[in-house]
This record gives structure tokens, C-alpha cells and sequence, in this order.
């Protein structure tokens, strides 16, 4: 009797989401003391490690060749653009919050699809899609912690990162290594480039340098994991358990951050798990089971 799919899937995505998690953390923490530029770059340059020897296996020498090569910069160009926003914020607002609204991400890819996909929402993608952004209303209401105008660059992350999700989806016809590997290509080369410009800070100390080495090996590490989890089971089985993210980012925001969600908060991140699992369910019986796709996760939370 075949194993389900999940049995194997499941604990490398729930690493990969921890991993992810850590990584959020890891940037919360150095872009206290350094330029947001710096931070990106090592994350870019971790998952650029990893990525490049997995798809030169799998894809063969030329696996950065494309058919497509203007859509897949400006794919790339998103999830670059998407990762500065959410770094961004992370200096500022409480590491759960700014998690749980970077899940407005969905739904700006069911209300975008029709325009750009001539893919038309039915009510259900629709009523999910209002009920989790009233439970975002409610996570950044008036009076929280996350109500200041660094929200705003949360909502600009999330909205980067739904046009990444839509532009891949435009890239369908193309090697999904080779579209793996312009993801890290694109963030990797531009800012290395950049870098003698922009880290204007000098050497960090033995604690921060293994912090900013940490930032590459979580970035790597949870690429890896989302890829072998998405190779061993779909992502519509997958989905539902990426709101658990949620929960290690409470805990670390709380142990590390001294931040912890207020009720009106934790009500808001409820309501938005709730939807998210209700879509990714009624989404499964769309979905073929037997051909799982790879695909490349986000800034960091969440895993698509």
C-alpha cells in the first residue's frame, strides 16, 4: 500500500516553515543595527548557495537557459522588491502581526487573477478573501501595535509577493529549475553589484557575523525544504499547515522580542487562518494530486 503523501511532506514543510520563521527573526534582529540592503543581500546569497548545485542536478548545464528571460527578471524583480518591504517593516512593527498581514498575499492573488489570468473567483475565493482581510482590519486596527505607516510597506510586500505567485503561474511553460534559479539569481547578482555602495557599516563582530551567516544558511535550508516537500506532495495539500508559522512567530516574537499579540490581535490572526484553511480546502478537489510543483516561497512567511 502506497504511503500518503503527506507522511512525507509534512515534516520537511513544517521545518522549511520553521526555518522561514527563523530567518524573519534572524533580519528582525540585525536590522536593528544594519542597513536593510546588507540583510537582504545575505539572504539572497544563502538561498543562492543552495539553489544553484540543486537545479545544475536536476536541469542539467543549462539550466539557466530560458525562452522568457524579460518575464523572468521582472518575476525576480518582485520577490526582490517584496523581500525589502517586508525586512523593512520588520524593524519596526511585532514580528507575529507583520506575519500574519504578509497572508494578505492570497488574497491579492484571487483578486488580481481575473485581470491578469482570465481566471474569474468564484464565491467562495471571494468570501474567503473578504473574511481574511476583515481579520486584517482587525490585526492592524486603530490603537495596535501595528497601526503606523510601516504597515503600509507590509501591504506593499504582500501585494510584490502576489504579483511573484501571478507572474510564475505566467511562466508555466518554462523549466521549473530554471525559474527556481532566477529567483535567486536576479536579488543575488543585483545587490552584490551594489553592495560596496550601500554597506556602509564596518565589519560586524563575531556575534553579528554568525547572525548574518545564520540569515544565508536559514535562507538556503528552508528553499530546500520547501522544494523537497513540494516534490514529495502538492502544494493544495500543503497549504493549510503554512499558518503554523504563525505560531513560532508568537512564540519567538514573544521569547526573543518581549511582543506578544493582544486579544484583539490574536482574534485577527484567527479569522485570517480561518479563511486560508477554507480556501486551501476547497481549492483540493481543483487540483491534480499525482504532479506536485516546486515552488519557490516568499521573503519568508509565508510559504505559498
Amino acid at each position: 500500500m502506497t504511503a500518503h503523501p503527506l507522511r512525507r511532506a509534512l515534516p520537511l514543510f513544517l521545518l522549511a516553515g520553521l526555518c522561514l520563521t527563523s530567518l524573519d527573526t534572524t533580519a528582525k534582529w540585525l536590522v536593528r543595527d544594519y542597513t536593510l540592503f546588507l540583510v537582504v543581500w545575505a539572504r539572497y546569497a544563502g538561498q543562492m548557495v543552495v539553489v544553484t548545485p540543486y537545479v545544475w542536478h536536476r536541469a542539467g548545464r543549462g539550466f539557466w537557459r530560458t525562452n522568457r528571460l524579460r518575464l523572468q527578471l521582472i518575476r525576480s524583480s518582485m520577490l526582490l522588491a517584496a523581500t525589502f518591504c517586508y525586512f523593512g517593516a520588520l524593524r519596526y512593527l511585532p514580528l507575529a502581526q507583520a506575519s500574519a498581514i504578509t497572508f494578505l498575499t492570497p488574497m491579492i492573488v484571487v483578486v488580481l487573477s481575473g485581470p491578469l489570468l482570465d481566471e474569474l473567483p468564484d464565491r467562495w475565493r471571494w468570501a474567503t478573501t473578504i473574511t481574511g482581510f476583515i481579520g486584517i482590519l482587525i490585526v492592524s486596527r486603530p490603537g495596535s501595535a501595528v497601526f503606523q505607516p510601516a504597515a503600509l510597506l507590509l501591504v506593499a510586500a504582500a501585494a510584490f509577493n502576489g504579483l511573484y505567485y501571478l507572474l510564475t503561474r505566467k511562466l508555466a511553460g518554462e523549466d521549473k529549475h530554471t525559474t527556481l534559479f532566477y529567483s535567486a539569481l536576479v536579488g543575488t547578482v543585483g545587490l552584490t553589484v551594489c553592495l560596496p555602495w550601500a554597506a556602509t557599516e564596518g565589519m560586524p563582530g563575531p556575534r553579528d557575523g554568525a547572525l548574518f551567516l545564520l540569515l544565508g544558511i536559514l535562507a538556503g535550508l528552508g528553499h530546500a525544504f520547501v522544494i523537497r516537500a513540494y516534490v514529495a506532495a502538492p502544494a493544495s495539500l500543503l497549504t493549510p499547515f503554512a499558518y503554523l508559522q504563525l505560531l513560532w512567530a508568537t512564540a519567538y516574537g514573544y521569547f526573543i522580542f518581549g511582543q506578544l499579540p493582544d486579544r484583539f490581535s490574536a482574534l485577527g490572526m484567527a479569522v485570517i487562518v480561518a479563511s486560508g484553511v477554507v480556501l486551501a480546502w476547497h481549492e483540493r478537489p481543483r487540483l491534480p494530486v499525482p504532479s506536485p510543483e516546486i515552488v519557490d516561497p516568499g521573503p519568508g512567511a509565508p510559504i505559498p
